[in-house]
């Protein structure tokens, strides 16, 4: 146990953010996210939803300043008439660790599955809601 980390991020979470440069993407994945089977290196967070944990890493990683949209969302497939509330909770979160936040990437489906590939971690996670999968960009340390 450390002090002002919080009991969400792991020891193996701990070490890939620290492990992480500018540039470097993190998936944190709902609970239908086939994790798994695309990360270089997973993080089991089973327990937990993704807010909780976006909050979590968001006190220890900057979002990456230089791009325009440093966090991007899966977006809904056509046809399906889901609207993710989630993403409201996305947005505050953002917005409270980064002023200048102003809006997410939206990206198709399998789309984002290849990018996640190519990120440097996924957190899988036990969230229920659906489209709640998420990939922030980390920013420089200052």
């Amino acid at each position: 146990m450390l002090k002002n980390i919080s009991p969400v991020i792991s020891p193996e979470l701990l070490k890939i953010l620290m492990e992480m440069g500018h540039g470097d993407e993190l998936v944190i994945g709902d609970g239908n996210f086939p994790a798994a089977s695309n990360a270089q290196r997973l993080v089991r967070l089973d327990g937990h939803g993704v807010p909780v944990i976006l909050d979590a890493v968001l006190q220890l990683f900057p979002l990456d300043q230089y791009v325009e949209k440093p966090a991007s969302l899966m977006e809904v497939v056509p046809g399906d008439d889901t609207k993710p509330v989630i993403w409201e909770d996305y947005r505050k979160i953002l917005s409270k660790y980064e002023p200048n936040f102003t809006d997410f990437e939206y990206v198709e489906r399998f789309e984002f599955y290849e990018r996640a590939k190519k990120a440097y971690g996924i957190v899988a996670t036990g969230e229920t809601a659906l489209y709640a999968n998420i990939i922030i960009k980390k920013g420089v340390v200052i």
